[in-house]
């Protein structure tokens, strides 16, 4: 089975209680053991950022400990809140001092799943910040990012899998839109969206893309199935 799920928002090496952020997040920890629980390890799971609180990656050793302990095979891309990240080969090399296995960085790049590719990278909110050329420089970045992953994915049918959502009621993120235009993407799960926000999601066919949001609060911390296994 693929699955995907987004914000996991661990903080099990620092102190950020997350039930400031809503009731959906008290007891949050054993809603995700639960709804994580179905994870078996022939499958793959993509995890769309935000996945820890940590300012560093030493913080962040618990928290990874706990998904590392996720079986199958992991996927993740970064969020706006993922203050850890600096490089994948710095991750990476973070995993193999920690005996973390089988996880894997969306980033310039696409991964297989049987005839599936899996593209994505974080996204950006045009308007997020204050605008103006900084604001347009990282959205060119992610651009780019997304267009690098989308082509490696070849002739492959491509899903998409972001932080931020490229479209919700009242924001359109165009040059994100016409990449997965120009690359025949057919679906796009994102996350970041949260408590109140839940009401702004475009979720089902916009402009023949089936969107879908997978942030934790919304999935009732349960990972969403995206494809299931030939083989099942």
């Amino acid at each position: 089975m693929l699955y995907a799920i987004g914000d996991l928002h661990l903080s099990l090496g620092t102190d950020k209680p997350m039930d400031v952020f809503g009731n959906r997040w008290v007891g949050y920890m054993e809603k995700l053991r639960r709804g994580l629980s179905v994870i078996r390890p022939e499958d793959t799971t993509v995890l769309l950022g935000d996945l820890s609180w940590a300012m560093d990656l030493p913080q962040a050793r618990e928290d990874f400990a706990y998904i590392a302990a996720i079986p199958g095979r992991k996927i993740i891309l970064k969020g706006n809140h993922d203050y850890w990240w600096t490089t994948a080969s710095k991750f990476y090399k973070f995993c193999a001092e920690n005996g973390f296995s089988d996880m894997w960085v969306l980033n310039n790049n696409c991964y297989a799943y049987e005839d599936l590719a899996i593209c994505g990278t974080r996204g950006w909110f045009f308007e997020e910040e204050k605008g103006g050329a900084h604001d347009e420089k990282i959205l060119n970045r992610e651009l780019i990012r997304l267009e690098t992953s989308l082509r490696a994915a070849g002739d492959r049918e491509k899903i998409c899998f972001l932080h931020y959502p490229p479209v919700y009621r009242g924001y359109l993120c165009r040059p994100i839109l016409d990449l997965l235009h120009k690359y025949e993407v057919g679906a796009c799960y994102y996350g970041h969206l949260h408590s109140e926000s839940h009401r702004l999601a475009i979720t089902g066919l916009y402009e023949g893309i089936d969107f879908h949001l997978v942030a934790a609060d919304y999935t009732d911390f349960c990972p969403i199935p995206v494809k299931s296994s030939e083989n099942t």
